[in-house]
């Protein structure tokens, strides 16, 4: 049993580190070419009327999302902040996809190179990753809590 809860922690800290890495790298990347990810959020038919504040609150919600994954007790919160930010990234995609002539991408770094269809696959990926993480973390705090309640 011990075995198998030791492989959960480290699933649960690969995921927390694939999150961080991407976060960081994503935050990084927009701060870098911040002019370019502006005119690409200013060009965007859905955002255009928000692009003067996203443009600095996506990249810091990022950053404070990886420090909550590397403070163990705001892990919990932090995967549930990555899983929506993911979800609201991929709502994103498929709302561009459907309804949208123009399609900018506003990603940065290698993450620009992917195509619409492996960018959804991409963050699927993630969603997943996060709902596992959420569902290990939440097993352990409740095991925990059970542990303390009856005895």
């Amino acid at each position: 049993m011990k075995i198998y809860s030791k492989h959960k922690n480290i699933l649960l800290e690969f995921i927390c580190f694939l999150f961080i890495l991407l976060f960081v790298y994503a935050a990084i990347s927009k701060f870098l070419v911040f002019d370019e990810f502006k005119i690409q959020i200013g060009q965007s038919p859905v955002l255009t009327a928000y692009a003067g504040w996203l443009v600095w609150i996506v990249p810091c919600i990022e950053i404070i999302i990886s420090l909550m994954l590397v403070i163990p007790q705001y892990r919990l919160q932090g995967l549930y902040a990555s899983f929506s930010l993911m979800v609201m990234f991929t709502a994103y995609i498929v709302i561009i996809l459907n309804f949208s002539d123009h399609v900018p991408c506003s990603c940065g770094g290698v993450l620009e190179k992917l195509g619409w269809t492996e960018h959804l696959i991409f963050n699927s990926a993630f969603i997943a990753l996060a709902f596992i993480g959420i569902l290990i973390l939440s097993e352990e705090k409740n095991y925990k809590i059970q542990k303390y309640v009856t005895v």
